[in-house]
């Protein structure tokens, strides 16, 4: 069963889709609920996902399909991705494609490879997951998710669980938060330095010191871009 304002995101999209083609965005679906913020759209989107009223279509990050309507509106017609007939002829000019895609503009969506902790390199964080982000939260480039594990960067306001959002790159200036991977064992997000021909890498929390090492044994995997929150 569907909560009310599940029910009114889902009836929003879908009539959009009718009459439009494509979904309105977040900021107008924002707008029709009446939410205070986008993340409510989010969670009622992941919501409808979950219970498979909507579906995410592969290979195209900004793109959903309505697979179903609650019963009590089962004799709305349903949306499929390619009409099998024609469009009847009429006086008026004919509604566009029905292709029951959701043109997210703000959103994009990014690989969330797990938890950064220490003993997991980043590959080996690899996954078939993934998370949809705000797109003002990314620049250009490749971006990828990871859940934070841990306390050391609170004073950076990066808190256990959130999800940092890394642009993937190997270089890195000093000041910038880093994913770093040492000795190709352990990963960890932390402030990059260096010092004294080592490469240092800063806590943002004074109950953990600095660490050290040769430039040989760390390897950047990637910036931080963002940093997302859940609030339950």
């Amino acid at each position: 069963m569907l909560t009310r304002k599940q029910q009114e995101l889902l009836i929003f999209i879908d009539e959009r889709l009718k009459s439009d083609g494509v979904s309105p965005s977040f900021e107008e679906m924002k707008a029709a609920l009446n939410l205070k913020s986008k993340s409510g759209v989010h969670r009622l989107i992941n919501a409808l996902e979950e219970r498979a009223f909507i579906r995410r279509l592969p290979n195209r990050a900004r793109a959903l399909e309505v697979l179903r309507l609650p019963d009590a509106l089962q004799s709305r017609p349903a949306l499929s991705l390619v009409s099998s007939q024609p469009a009847p002829r009429a006086p008026t000019p004919p509604a566009p494609p029905a292709l029951a895609m959701l043109a997210a503009n703000d959103t994009v969506t990014v690989p969330l490879h797990g938890r950064i902790a220490a003993g997991l390199p980043v590959e080996a964080l690899e996954s078939d997951r993934s998370l949809s982000v705000p797109s003002a939260l990314l620049g250009p480039g490749d971006h990828y998710a990871l859940e934070v594990s841990g306390d050391s960067m609170i004073e950076a306001g990066i808190f256990d669980g959130d999800y940092a959002l890394i642009r993937r790159c190997d270089t890195a200036r000093d000041g910038d938060i880093v994913v770093a991977l040492i000795d190709d064992s352990e990963a960890t997000l932390k402030y990059l330095a260096h010092e004294k021909g080592m490469v240092r890498l800063d806590p943002a929390n004074s109950a953990y010191q600095p660490q050290r090492y040769h430039p040989e044994q760390v390897r950047i995997q990637g910036k931080l871009a963002g940093l997302l929150r859940r609030y339950h």
